[in-house]
């Protein structure tokens, strides 16, 4: 799993919107550095990888909700969780044939056409996930989340400056 990047410019002094702003440019770029090959059934640690960088992009919309126009804040963050709803759809059957794929290995001949056909049936509900992932993908590139996310981040720390100013 890729660890989490420390935010840039945190400190006990950071204003808070400034702080939102950081940390949602951070997790949103993790998030779609993780986008590349994700959908590569072979490399299952891609999707694993994504999955958690959308978490930490909706706990940081969370935890920062106030420094955010609620509107597009609430918006926002319902297209972070229903990407990581797909990468869960799609990540939760490679976790069982992972997990099988061992089993099968310490069973005896006979329990392996069992474990197999099990195998066979969770590749057809990844293949069905990766279908899903890919509209999803999809759908977030056409709708610029990315610049989206951009923008929500410019908006906390513009709002900080008109209030200190």
């Amino acid at each position: 799993m890729a660890k989490a990047a420390p935010i840039p410019g945190l400190a006990p002094r950071t204003r808070f919107g400034d702080a939102a702003a950081a940390a949602v440019e951070l997790r949103s770029a993790e998030v779609f550095e993780h986008a590349r090959g994700v959908l590569d059934v072979n490399d299952i640690e891609r999707v694993h990888d994504m999955r958690v960088a959308t978490r930490r992009l909706r706990a940081v919309l969370e935890v920062f909700a106030a420094c955010f126009p609620n509107k597009r804040h609430r918006r926002l963050l319902a297209e972070v969780k229903a990407l990581a709803d797909a990468l869960g759809e799609r990540r939760d059957p490679d976790v069982a044939i992972e997990e099988l794929a061992k089993l099968a290995d310490g069973l005896g001949a006979p329990q392996r056409p069992g474990i197999a056909g099990l195998i066979e049936e969770l590749r057809a509900e990844q293949l069905e996930g990766n279908r899903v992932l890919a509209g999803m993908l999809r759908r977030v590139h056409e709708r610029g989340l990315e610049d989206r996310l951009a923008e929500l981040a410019r908006s906390a720390r513009a709002e900080q400056e008109q209030q200190t100013a």
